[in-house]
Order: structure tokens, then sequence, then C-alpha cells
């Protein structure tokens, strides 16, 4: 009986330690996307005022501490967010579409804009995302940027690397969106 105790213990010590937890919100170490299989960089908080907005993990094919490192790595990718309070999906659209023109030229938001479109209207069909939704949007090397939210994939992957640098910009470009949002999934804060 003592070594069955000691044996559930361990289990549970190593499922604890393989996990990263932000505000109540667990984000596994690990992440297979695609034919990779992916470690978390960082996670962090989204916050707006005093209001936690959501909690999110970077994954990459191996850790980093550089922005400019990670927006040039090769591989899959991934952002995984948890929402923290109920958001419709137009208040979701305008902050990723604020964060992207906060850091591109309007001649780079010109070559994003109608990628970045369709992102936004598989977003607005949702409607709404309630406190708890998960949404991850992945990176895949062979067929594009992949949005799942709530374990359902939606609509086709969209083309070009460069969108989802653009994407990764929200957080890790020169005007993030939370500076200290962005040293957590760097790593430095987590």
């Amino acid at each position: 009986m003592k070594k069955l105790l000691m044996a559930a213990m361990a289990a549970l010590f190593c499922q604890l330690a393989t996990a990263v937890e932000v505000a109540g919100v667990k984000f596994e170490d690990k992440a297979r996307v695609g034919n990779g299989d992916l470690l978390v960089n960082g996670a962090g908080l989204r916050k707006k005022v005093f209001f936690q907005v959501y909690a999110m993990a970077l994954y990459l094919p191996e850790k980093s501490a550089d922005s400019e490192a990670v927006l040039a790595a090769k591989g899959g990718k991934r952002i995984a967010i948890t929402l923290l309070r109920d958001l419709t999906a137009q208040q979701f659209v305008e902050a990723l579409q604020e964060g992207m023109a906060s850091n591109h030229s309007e001649a780079e938001m010109l070559g994003l804009k109608e990628r970045l479109t369709q992102l936004s209207e598989r977003m607005l069909a949702i409607g709404e995302a309630k406190s708890g939704s998960r949404i991850v949007i992945d990176w895949l090397p062979d067929s594009g940027t992949r949005l799942t939210v709530n374990g359902q994939v939606q609509g086709k992957d969209i083309s070009g690397e460069d969108f989802y640098r653009a994407l990764l910009r929200i957080w890790l470009g020169s005007k993030p969106v939370q500076d200290d949002l962005k040293a957590a999934l760097l790593g430095k804060d987590s």
C-alpha cells in the first residue's frame, strides 16, 4: 500500500512538474503541432486596466529569449490562449487588428490585409467567446496558419509565414500589446 501511495504521489508530482500555470490555467510543457514537437517557451497573463483578459503560452521548436530569433525561427509554432473573461468576437478581432497595426507600417498592413480579413471573418463567425474558451493559433509549415477554437478548426489554413510572424508581433513586436506579457512569453518572467 505504501508503494502504491508513493507511486501515486510521484505521478502527481510529475504531472504538476510538466505544466506551466498562469492565473489558474495550465499549459502543458510540450505540444505536438503538425509532425513536430514543440516546447512551451513562456506563458503570461494579458491584463487590461485591472481585468485579467486571457492567459497565453507560446510554443516553439526550441526555447529562445530573443524576440527576433523567435520571429525568424523555422518550424511549427503555437499560440495558445485561454480567455479569463467573456468577450465578443468583435472585441477580440479589434484587439488583434490594433496589435498588428501597432507593429507594422501601412504598406506592410496592405500586404497582410486579405489574410487578416480571413482570420477576422472566422473569429466573427464564432460570435462570442466565453470565459474558459481556448483559442489556438498554429503555424504549420506545410499548410499555413490554423485557427482552432475549443478544439474545432475554423476554416482553411491561411497561407504565408509572414502572416504568422505578423500575428506573433502583436505580443513580441517592438510595440507589444503588453511589455510584461512579452517578457513572460520569452521565458524571462514565467
